[in-house]
């Protein structure tokens, strides 16, 4: 038979007085500031930095487009090894 831990009902006010403000600073102290605004605050176009933040995004879409074709490509070469392999989702 289990026995029940009463807690006096003082300890249980107490505790939680005590310890929702530390959460909540908490939680206030660990969220994080915001990003500066592009171009010191101009106009997105104003400056020389492009509209879209002058990120280049070419190299990743090739990475993406290469490892997706090597994907196919081993999907391909294991069908082609064990034809009753591949398995079909309904």
């Amino acid at each position: 038979m289990k026995t029940l831990i009463r807690i006096p009902k003082a300890f249980r006010i107490a505790l939680i007085t005590i310890t929702l403000p530390i959460v909540i600073g908490i939680i206030n102290i660990s969220t994080a500031q915001t990003p500066p605004p592009p171009n010191g605050g101009d106009n997105p176009g104003s400056g020389n930095t492009p509209v879209g933040g002058g990120a280049p995004i070419t190299g990743g879409i090739g990475i993406l487009l290469a490892l997706g074709a090597a994907y196919g490509g081993k999907k391909v070469w294991d069908s082609k090894r064990n034809p009753h392999s591949i398995k079909l989702q309904n």
